[in-house]
């Protein structure tokens, strides 16, 4: 794989440099340079942006609205989304949902879902894991029962409750995994279905994160309808839709280009003099070494992602070095808010202020570096917990 920049690659950097510059919304800025909580309609604002130009889905094939782009202008446009520091377009449905649809949908439910997951038309969350099924996820226990209305049509009647289901609150649709066959096996019985989240009988309640923050929430199903043609793929064979998901969602988490950034945003804090006598944390070998050693992982992380991304664009989709990326990329972006927290020292206190975060105290790099470290203690476990993906390369890749 040859990793160096061609004359066309760099003429690319440019492009997008200048598109982000000329484009990225001001008034999104501003609010995230103050620390705002976005709503749902900032998030989508960029993504309607991009999906003009037709930047919105560069993984998705051609045909359906894909860029096309090599995994090295692939790796670019991260990178510069990075740098600006731009939010990302929400993954639920430009890249966990999307694959699914276009490769086990039928050509309805791709017409109908994906024009407007790639216009940023449709917010999506996703029903995974329960209360008693959250790394053991073939466990599941919400059901789904068949059975034919008065008007002749097939539906599902789906009862039951999710549990960490991220911006549910904003959602227009949900992609769910339900039970359908409750004497197969665990994995058997299971079924992949799109839940309009204004149906009746869905009841979305908030769950306040440690740093105070409305982020995940539980959602309960009673007796709620689904209609038999939102099912995606065959009955009670759901599970293989919902790995190919997962695949895409771990190699997604890595987070290559943003933990990048945030080392540099590190190494300005940790360059800062906090006072006259202190001088800066950089003068400090302890805190330099811990800052090299997590640059050569990340490193080691980076080429990684680009072995993947080499391999999907040859046709292979993402395998078990989707876990390999999880787990490192997770475990980095952790050790990226603890050093965060270390050079914010004493001005990183959580709830200095009575809005919630360190607001008016101290420098703004130290703004919210607790709340951030708390809620990133989560990224090991979703997506699959990361002692779960050592088992998966155990048995695929080890052979053990």
């Amino acid at each position: 794989m040859n990793l160096d920049f061609s004359a066309e690659d760099n003429a690319f950097r440019l492009e997008a440099r200048t598109f982000i510059a000329e484009n990225y919304p001001k008034v999104l800025r501003e609010k995230q340079d103050r620390g705002e909580t976005l709503s749902k309609e900032d998030h989508l604002s960029w993504h309607r942006i991009l999906a003009k130009k037709g930047w919105s889905t560069p993984s998705w094939p051609v045909e359906l609205g894909g860029t096309d782009w090599t995994p090295t202008q692939k790796y670019i446009w991260s990178e510069e989304q990075a740098l600006a520091d731009t939010i990302g377009i929400l993954p639920f449905g430009v890249a966990m949902l999307a694959p699914v649809l276009y490769t086990f949908g039928t050509p309805e439910q791709k017409a109908k879902f994906l024009p407007d997951i790639r216009d940023g038309k449709i917010w999506w969350c996703q029903g995974y894991s329960e209360p008693g099924a959250g790394s053991d996820l073939a466990s599941l226990k919400t059901k789904a029962e068949r059975f034919t209305a008065d008007d002749g049509k097939e539906y599902y009647l789906v009862n039951g409750q999710k549990t960490w289901t991220t911006l549910g609150q904003h959602a227009d649709w949900g992609f769910f995994l339900v039970r359908t066959d409750p004497d197969s096996k665990p994995q058997s019985g299971i079924s992949f279905l799109l839940i309009d989240m204004k149906s009746p009988g869905i009841e979305v309640r908030r769950i306040t994160t440690l740093e105070g923050g409305h982020e995940v929430n539980d959602v309960f199903l009673d007796n709620v309808k689904v209609p038999v043609e939102n099912r995606i793929f065959h009955e009670n064979q759901g599970w293989t839709c919902a790995k190919a998901l997962l695949a895409h969602e771990r190699s997604g988490i890595a987070g290559v280009a943003r933990s990048k950034r945030g080392l540099e945003r590190i190494r300005e804090m940790a360059s800062t003099e906090m006072s006259d006598l202190d001088g800066s944390l950089l003068m400090d070998p302890f805190f330099r070494r811990k800052i090299a050693e997590l640059e050569i992982d990340l490193t080691a992380l980076e080429f990684t992602e680009l072995r993947t991304l080499a391999g999907e664009s040859s046709g292979k989709g993402p395998g078990p070095e989707s876990s390999i990326l999880k787990i490192k990329g997770t475990e980095i972006q952790q050790r990226l808010t603890e050093l965060a927290l270390e050079a914010a020292g004493h001005y990183g206190a959580p709830f200095l202020g009575e809005t919630g975060h360190n607001s008016g105290v101290g420098p703004l790099h130290a703004l919210d570096t607790a709340g951030d470290y708390f809620n990133t203690r989560k990224t090991s476990i979703y997506g699959g917990s990361n002692e779960i993906q050592r088992n998966i390369i155990a048995k695929m890749v080890l052979g053990i």
